[in-house]
């Protein structure tokens, strides 16, 4: 038995999404911009030849398994699918092995579809690489996470990324409307209300999986109950409970958010802000991660124009450590909110990148005399501390306080926003006092 062959019965029982997967091109819904007509993917499935190892990448649901049976189908090689969460390096080199013997056999290489493989170590993914590059195989891999951190480079190197897109909700409609009228069973002798299908195509965010495990369960209802002929709102509601709220929080789109939370509080939008913590908390986010980006932020773009900014973020990480999910969110909220209309400034970031700068790129310059520490007598005998003044006693007394090498060097340099603005009035003056 092939891939593409399988008993009647075993296939009548087989999860909705599996039943209803195209089994031509043309059936194939989404993904436009690398299947559209004149693509290059869409040119060499129609040539029938496939030479370029690829890479698919793109959310749950949005074809990527299917994209790559419908490439099986289209072109001359042999397919062999492969699953990276449950396979390792014995099961690769058995492969590879299989694979050489088959080309021994039939000139076109082995399509080998690895799912998943981002869940492949190095290693692993190392094993791939020479032959991929002897041609015994042809690599199709699908992942839902960014390939340029979770793909080695040198399989990166050897394969086009396609990258494929969220469905549309008119593209989920679509799919549950054609599982509506060919999946056979059930669904095919029932109704559905208005407006039912575009409900669950919301609701599954561009994931037709989620829609279609929604129908499948409403279809297990309707066999149950020969009385139920029409597929309601409310029918809807229970299969999907509530919109699934996407995040990884380790991959590309939990890092995305918090880019995006940290970006709108430094334009200053308030409900920008609050918009992308509720995204991030609604999915179950570390909130002491979210803390931490806070407190971060607090120094980073408020800084010295509003000294209370890191006040209030370390009040929020305090709340969130002590009463933690969910009463924590409002605390962060207000967190939020009070970092975004806040008065910006990234001089404190600037000065002190300057200053880091400074010391990695010149030797260790010593401290002067003057300003050293003098405990004992011998250091008090070679000059340590020898001319300093008590700057309390003599606040206008000229001392300098860098190195002989750095003087006249500036580093901290405040805005004029917030505090910050009488804070450069002051080192104005207190720089001009020194100089005088």
């Amino acid at each position: 038995m092939d891939l593409f062959s399988s008993d009647t019965e075993g296939h009548r029982k087989a999860p909705l999404a599996e039943r209803v997967r195209p089994a031509a091109l043309e059936h194939y819904v989404g993904q436009h911009s690398i299947l559209g007509e004149g693509t290059l993917l869409r040119r060499a499935l129609e040539s029938g030849v496939l030479r370029q190892s690829m890479i698919l990448w793109g959310p749950p649901g949005c074809g990527k398994t299917t994209l790559a049976r419908l490439i099986a189908r289209r072109v001359d090689n042999r397919f062999m699918p492969f699953s990276a969460v449950t396979s390792g390096i014995g099961d690769v080199k058995r492969v590879i092995a299989d694979a050489k013997k088959l080309r021994t056999i039939e000139e076109a290489p082995l399509l080998l579809f690895v799912d998943e493989i981002h869940r492949f170590n190095k290693a692993q993914q190392d094993a791939f690489l020479p032959h991929i590059e002897d041609g015994t195989i042809v690599f199709v891999g699908a992942t839902t996470e960014n390939p340029s951190f979770e793909v080695i480079g040198p399989l990166l190197s050897r394969s086009r990324v396609f990258v494929l897109e969220a469905l549309a909700p008119e593209d989920v409609v679509r799919i549950l409307e054609r599982a509506m009228t060919e999946a056979g069973g059930p669904l095919s002798s029932v109704g559905v209300d208005d407006g039912v299908l575009e409900f669950i195509a919301d609701q599954a965010q561009g994931d037709a999986r989620i829609g279609l495990n929604a129908l499948d369960y409403i279809s297990s209802v309707v066999e149950r109950d020969a009385g139920a002929g029409v597929i309601t709102a409310g029918m809807a509601r229970d299969a999907l409970q509530r919109r699934t709220i996407s995040s990884d929080k380790a991959g590309e789109s939990h890092f995305n958010l918090v880019s995006a939370l940290h970006k709108s509080l430094r334009g200053g939008d308030a409900d920008a802000g609050l918009y992308w913590l509720a995204r991030m908390c609604e999915a179950g986010e570390d909130p002491m991660f979210i803390a931490r980006r806070l407190v971060r932020f607090a120094s980073e773009d408020v800084g010295n124009a509003d000294p209370q900014a890191l006040q209030v973020s370390i009040a929020a990480k305090e709340a969130v450590a002590f009463i933690g999910y969910p009463e924590c969110k409002l605390a962060l909220a207000q967190c939020v909110t009070y970092l975004a209309l806040a008065p910006k400034s990234n001089a404190l970031y600037r000065a002190y990148g300057e200053a880091a700068k400074q010391v990695h790129g010149a030797a260790p310059y010593p401290v002067p005399m003057h300003i050293r520490n003098a405990p004992t007598p011998l250091m008090k005998d070679l000059g340590y501390g020898k001319g300093y003044v008590y700057t309390h006693d003599d606040p206008d007394a000229p001392q300098d306080f860098l190195p002989d090498e750095l003087q006249g060097r500036r580093f901290y340099e405040p805005g004029d926003a917030g505090l910050e603005a009488d804070l450069a009035r002051r080192l104005e003056a207190f720089r001009k006092r020194r100089e005088r």
